[in-house]
Order: C-alpha cells, then structure tokens, then sequence
C-alpha cells in the first residue's frame, strides 16, 4: 500500500513536466524485407505498429506528452502518428545521424528537455507497469534503468551489472553481469552530459552513455521484480513482460508473448486445456485483420441467441456444438481487446451481455423440456438455477470490490 501511495504522489507531483522521449529514428535492417519500404517503427506486432503499442503503454502509465525522435522514413512515422495519439500531445525531432546509432538520437532531443523524462525506445514492447515503476522509483542523478534480474542473457541483450541497485557496468560483450537493460529508463538532464562524453569519445550506442554514467556514480538500476505481479482482473501472477524486438524471429515470439499475456487464467479444465489453445490460435489470426473487439461481441451475442433458438425448437445437439464454439470465441473477444490494445469502458458491458445470453439457453431448455413432457419441473429447477447464478455473480463481484482480489483464486 506504502509503494502505491508513493507512486501516485510522485506521478501527481511530476504529472506536468515528466514526458516521455520515444527513439524511433532506426532502420531495422535485421527485419529484412519488412523494413525496406516502411520505418520499423511502424512494423506490425499482432495487428498495431511497434511505436503504437509503445505509446499506448506510455498513455496507460499516465504519461500524457511525447517527445518522438525520428530518422529512417520518419515522414511516415509522422504521418502516422500525427500531433496527438490517445490522448497525448506528441511533438517531433528529427535526427540527421540516424544511421550512427541511437546515443545520437537521445543527443538531438537535449534541445527539448530540461526536466527529468522517461526515455523508450519503438522497438521494445513493454508493460505499462514498467513505466509506472520507474516513475514511482523517481529520478536520482543521471539515469534510472529498469532491469530484468532473472532473465538468462542472450548475446543480443545488454547486459548489466549491479552492486546495491547501482549499475556498474553494462555492454553486449562484459564478462560479469548480474541482470538484461529492459530499454526503458528514466533520466534527468544530466544524462546528456555523459553522452556528450560517449560521442566524444566515439561511442554510438546508448548503453555507452549508461556505462559512463555508472562510472560517474550517477546510474541505478530499477529491478522489475519490485512491480506487483498480480493482475486481479486477469486471475493471474504475471511479471511485466518486455520485448526486443530486432529480427524475424524476435518478432514471432513477440506476437506470442503478447496474446500469453492477454489472456486471463482460466476457471475450470474446459476452459484451460481445450479453449485457451483455440482462443490464442484465433486472436493471433484475428490480430492481423481490421476486426475490432466490440464487433467480435456482436457476432458472439448473434450466435448465442441463434443457440437460444435452437434449444427452443429441439435441436438440441446442433444447439450444443454451437454453445461450444460460441463459449470459445467469447473468450477470443476480450483477448482481442488486449492484444489490440482496444480496451474500452463498453467491454466491460460483455459480461452482463454474456450472462443474459447464457441465462436465455437455460430458458429455452426449460422451455422445450416442458413442452414436450408437459411437466412444469423443468421450469421450476430453471428458475432456481437462474437465482443461484444471479446471487453467486453478485458475491463474485462483491468479493472483488471488497478484497481486490478475483473468487477464482
């Protein structure tokens, strides 16, 4: 409870002049054909463009101004994002040494910022609760970097090395090395000091700049597994999850990654080992096309009720089959949402929808099975059925409200 306080009382405290700087300006060569004619900023990961999951993150952590730094085809990125993006005023800077890497990107952005920024880059995914993290750990000296303690470090990640939460060395090629640079930090105008020293000392990348800083006393690490793990709308444990997104390959699992996380723990064996696989295959399907998360409701709530009718009249089998599918696809609904980023105060609406169709298919199976034995039992067990769904729904929610924890778990 302290944590969160603190969280909010530094995010009400620095809400008006902590931005985030987005470094877009790359060329993404390693992505081969995808980057050839579009920035790789604007590469698509299950449906939405790299720098819009970023700056969805960044809206969700409450960030509500963006600095992008643009390079390769930054035209197109400009054009795409525009001078607002949910919400936030996104400004623009273009970086003329794009191609030298990406210590030169953060050195043409000093010109905006003379207040402590949260600095990301378009190519890694991550959780808005990162974000969130860092500011709630606050600036201290030149930068804050958010790593990952327990991740087994590949030859691509960079990694770091910390002594009592402060970084003593970071690089692809150091030799000890205790944690991987997430590629999200927070930082304070003093950062550009030391990437004046990387420059000028022939460095391009900005783990040079971290590195200088660190010998300098000045760079600290924030670790992930200070951020709270449970998820009480999702039913889950999750840690925040994290991307590098640099090849073909990272770009798969990435599309993975993202639909394991969207999706909530489920309720019961169904649901878990025969659904759950279903489910992810189509969201990622569904990912890629111009579906929406409201319109897959609307096609399940219309398959439901086509169930509804089915029970009605006596077929029942076919009425079953199609109860199947639609109990997968309203798993797909919600999935959809949150690998889209799509979220909205209408989704919230689908559980009542879902229990009303639901509560339909009883009725009609009551229905049906009086007509034809002409015996009002059927009738009788319905209406109790329908009144101890209704309390247990009730004590569900309340339970929530009460313990902000899910009855599931």
């Amino acid at each position: 409870m302290e944590t969160k306080l603190h969280a909010l009382n530094f995010f009400f405290k620095h809400k008006f002049y902590v931005k985030a700087v987005l470094l877009a300006a790359g060329h993404g060569a390693r992505l081969g054909k995808l980057t050839e004619r579009t920035p790789k900023a604007l590469v698509s990961v299950a449906g939405l463009p790299m720098i819009q999951r970023a700056l969805l993150a960044l809206q969700k952590a409450g960030i509500d101004e963006v600095l992008i730094v643009t390079g390769y085809r930054g035209e197109e990125v400009k054009k795409a994002i525009g001078d607002a993006f949910a919400g936030m005023k996104v400004d623009y800077i273009y970086n003329p040494g794009w191609g030298k890497g990406n210590l030169y990107s953060l050195l043409v952005a000093q010109q905006e910022l003379n207040e402590p920024f949260l600095l990301c880059m378009s190519d890694h995914l991550f959780d808005p609760r990162i974000a969130s993290g860092l500011l709630s750990r606050g600036p201290t000296r030149a930068v804050v970097l958010a790593v990952d303690f327990r991740k087994e470090p590949t030859p691509e990640d960079t990694k770091v090395l910390v002594q009592e939460e402060r970084i003593v060395d970071v690089g692809k090629g150091i030799q000890d090395s205790n944690g991987v640079d997430v590629g999200l930090m927070l930082c304070t105008p003093e950062i550009f000091q030391h990437a004046k020293q990387a420059a000028d000392q022939g460095f391009v990348e900005l783990a040079d700049c971290i590195r200088i800083a660190a010998q300098h006393g000045a760079a600290y690490a924030f670790d992930l597994d200070r951020i709270p793990s449970y998820l009480p709308a999702m039913r889950k444990r999750a840690r925040p999850y994290w991307k590098d997104v640099d090849t073909p390959s990272d770009l798969k699992q990435a599309e993975q990654m993202i639909v394991a996380q969207a999706g909530k723990e489920p309720s019961d064996l169904v649901a878990k080992y025969l659904n759950k696989p279903i489910e992810d295959r189509l969201v990622l399907l569904l990912a890629g096309t111009r579906l929406t998360a409201n319109q897959m409701t609307i096609i399940v709530n219309t398959l439901a009720y086509m169930v509804t009718a089915l029970f009605l009249i006596g077929y029942l089998i076919a009425g079953a089959l199609l109860a199947f599918f639609v109990g997968v696809l309203d798993g797909v609904d919600g999935k959809l949402a949150r690998v889209k980023m799509q979220e909205s105060k209408l989704g919230l609406m689908e559980h009542p929808f879902d229990m009303l169709f639901e509560f339909s298919w009883y009725v009609a199976l009551a229905l049906h099975a009086h007509w034809t034995s002409r015996d009002p039992m059927p009738l009788l067990v319905c209406c109790l059925a329908l009144m101890a769904i209704a309390f247990y729904r009730f004590v569900y929610d309340q339970f929530r409200r009460a313990t902000g924890t899910s009855l599931d778990d």
